[in-house]
């Protein structure tokens, strides 16, 4: 039966989330010592944990030899969902600081010419060439200075090209919002409203929308999540 593999592979998730990120070391080393036990079994458990991703990747349009980069790329499953797409890709970067997760990426995206997996600090990460299109996919929630992380994200922009975003946030109600912001504390996940406000001051947006998803083996919870996209002003 497939029934007891799988099971015995989200209670390996399920044991790191109960774990929690550790509290001391760096960034670099609270990612690994979190991810790198379930960095193989973390793409099932996630893609029923990880709502919104496909939508993202639709809304972002991109032109013929686009550059892109994704920013706390992981195992790049979100990248392999641009499919038949990625052919028209110039150069895709996939970024991330977590050795495990980008061995799953390398292995993803063997023999691929046009897709680079970097380990780097998305701070320390330069491109080679304007991007047409950069994107965080639950990801910006785990980076400390998520300002700096969005700011240096939109300085890596052509003119008019696109930023997207796919991640948890916390409800505007003050009971929801402490509950789910200590919930993904533990795991290191940092929830904030100001993320979605920064983007629409800082962008004109394409797309957008707030929603609410059940929760693996807890499908009468749901975990608020937004999918924006947003356009550099020209002048910008």
């Amino acid at each position: 039966m497939t029934f007891l593999p799988e099971l015995r592979r989200d209670l390996r998730v399920l044991a790191a989330m109960a774990r929690g990120q550790e509290r001391s070391g760096s960034h670099a080393e609270k990612l690994e010592a979190f991810y790198g036990p379930q960095a193989a079994d973390y793409d099932a458990f996630r893609a029923r944990l990880l709502h919104g991703r496909e939508e993202l990747v639709r809304r972002i349009a991109l032109p013929y030899a686009a550059q892109v980069a994704e920013l706390g790329a992981g195992t790049g499953a979100t990248a392999a969902l641009f499919k038949r797409r990625m052919s028209r890709i110039w150069r895709f970067d996939l970024v991330d600081l977590c050795p495990s997760l980008l061995a799953q990426a390398r292995a993803r995206f063997a023999g691929s010419r046009n897709v680079r997996v970097l380990e780097s600090d998305v701070l320390a990460y330069r491109p080679a060439a304007p991007l047409d299109a950069v994107y965080f996919s639950y990801s910006l929630t785990m980076i400390p200075d998520w300002k700096r992380a969005l700011e240096h994200a939109l300085s890596l922009l052509k003119p008019e090209g696109l930023v997207g975003i796919v991640d948890f946030i916390a409800p505007p109600g003050s009971l929801g919002r402490r509950f789910w912001t200590r919930w993904f504390g533990h795991d290191g996940v940092r929830l904030d409203r100001a993320h979605l406000e920064g983007l629409r001051a800082r962008t004109e947006a394409v797309y957008f929308r707030e929603g609410n998803a059940p929760l693996p083996y807890l499908p009468f919870v749901k975990v608020p999540y937004y999918v924006y996209v947003g356009r550099l002003p020209a002048g910008s």
